[in-house]
């Protein structure tokens, strides 16, 4: 492996934080940065940390964050999670209101039925980019399966492994963040009650997809902990004298990773889950209620002033501060900056400022940024989106940070970075960190890096 090259650092170098800058000088010895990227591709072998088949990290340094910042993004992350829990009171109370989510009848009927405990979302992740102004804003509010809690983890144990980690730790000291144990412990919460008390569980998503690794992760922690655990496919269940079993096996919680609207797609298969869901027959973490929140039109009813009465002038302010300008697309007015604006006259004038998004879709799907294509490819994917389900959101600023990455040798490279809080049972801690050379940061899309977040203390 050839030594270290860098790719249009100069301009960058001095913006770099202190523990960045020793991180990388480390790597410029060539010998370590050999060791360190051996030690990675092993590590990641080992641990089958893939995606699909590749690896899921290509980055010889973690996300490197202050304690001090990631004190301050846990604590408005804890907010905007109470706010979100008013918005779920609202919509479950005011039928106007919920028409907003253009929910499905299906979707509808589950979301109102009584889950079995209090948070529908147990488990959730905000995700969002840190601008040059220091400022977290968050662009979407993944309710219903946050991904990457045990990926993460691994990765830490991989770099922990790292001749680069050992060297940057005499010099600074880092921490992670465990994740997948809280995963366990919101389900267990929200089992709670039920018998027996050591419930066995099942991992319920379609066969085929790129996360059966993550899948099987969880599985050997789950049963490390004393949990039975069997993964499986929704047709793969079956509701037998209100008792479900996945492959034959009788299970009482369901850690649910398969999308409703993907579920519902299909009623024959999606049926044994949905009625043992409904007759109580089994905890399903996190719940079908997740879905009024999961539309990305959650954040169009905390943004938009019409519905500022339901939030505490706290959550007022973190909205104002973190939640990008987002409406739903739609013929008619709309506030923009206190003003009043005709909302297709503004979104269609000023393209580079918009981003474009499904209601309801995931990894990337149907996501149009305005400023990366022409005015009528843009003004055509907004006519679509007024007969479909879209909403509008404001540009928000995308940091980039230098990452020594993998590629025939260790390269420097400027890369998209962002950071994803996860919230237990409201509480945040630790984060999802992706990498991207282009604007849409999403591993799923077939792009992008996920690295491990470490917290850095101070110098050692």
């Amino acid at each position: 492996m050839s030594p270290p090259q860098r790719a249009g650092r100069a301009a960058r170098a001095p913006a770099d934080p202190p523990y960045v800058r020793d991180h990388h000088a480390l790597l410029e010895d060539p010998d370590l940065a050999v060791a360190s990227a051996a030690a990675l591709a092993e590590g990641q072998r080992a641990r089958r940390l893939v995606f699909g088949e590749r690896p899921l990290c290509a980055s010889l340094r973690p996300n490197l964050v202050p304690k001090g910042a990631y004190e301050r993004i846990r604590r408005v992350a804890e907010t905007l999670y109470g706010a979100l829990g008013r918005l779920e009171r609202a919509l479950l109370e005011e039928e106007v209101l919920r028409r907003e989510l253009d929910l499905d009848p299906e979707e509808e009927r589950l979301a109102l039925a009584d889950p079995g405990f209090k948070a529908s979302s147990p488990a959730a992740r905000l995700d969002g980019f840190v601008g040059a102004d220091g400022v977290i804003r968050f662009v979407e509010y993944n309710a219903e399966s946050p991904a990457g809690m045990a990926y993460n983890d691994e990765l830490v144990a991989v770099f922990d492994g790292l001749p680069v980690t050992a060297a940057f730790r005499r010099r600074w000291r880092i921490r992670a963040v465990p994740l997948r144990r809280h995963q366990l412990a919101v389900m267990l919460r929200a089992y709670a009650g039920r018998t027996p008390e050591r419930p066995a569980i099942a991992i319920v998503d379609w066969h085929g997809l790129p996360t059966l690794t993550e899948f099987e992760m969880f599985q050997r922690s789950f049963e490390e902990s004393g949990m039975r655990t069997v993964i499986c496919a929704p047709q793969e269940l079956e509701l037998r004298r209100d008792r479900l079993y996945a492959r034959g096996e009788r299970v009482h919680l369901v850690y649910r990773r398969v999308l409703t609207s993907e579920l519902l797609a299909r009623p024959d298969i999606a049926a044994p889950l949905v009625n043992a869901y409904l007759k109580g027959a089994v905890a399903v973490v996190n719940s079908f209620r997740a879905k009024l929140l999961h539309k990305k039109m959650s954040l169009a009813l905390l943004s938009d002033d019409r519905y500022e009465r339901l939030y505490t002038a706290a959550q007022r302010a973190a909205i104002a501060t973190h939640i990008p300008w987002t409406r739903k697309v739609r013929e008619g007015h709309t506030t923009y900056r206190g003003k009043l604006a005709d909302l297709a006259d503004l979104v269609l004038r000023h393209r580079e400022s918009f981003v474009l998004k499904p209601n309801d879709e995931y990894g990337g799907k149907g996501v149009v940024l305005g400023w990366t294509v022409d005015a009528r490819e843009w003004e055509q994917t907004f006519l679509a989106a007024l007969t479909s389900s879209y909403v509008v959101q404001e540009r928000v600023d995308v940091q980039r940070q230098a990452f020594p990455v993998l590629l025939e040798s260790v390269h420097f490279l400027d890369l998209a970075v962002d950071h994803d809080p996860y919230l237990f049972w409201g509480r945040a801690r630790g984060n999802l960190c992706r990498l991207s050379s282009s604007a849409l940061l999403n591993v799923t899309a077939g792009d992008g890096s996920v690295v491990p977040t470490y917290l850095v203390e101070g110098r050692a």
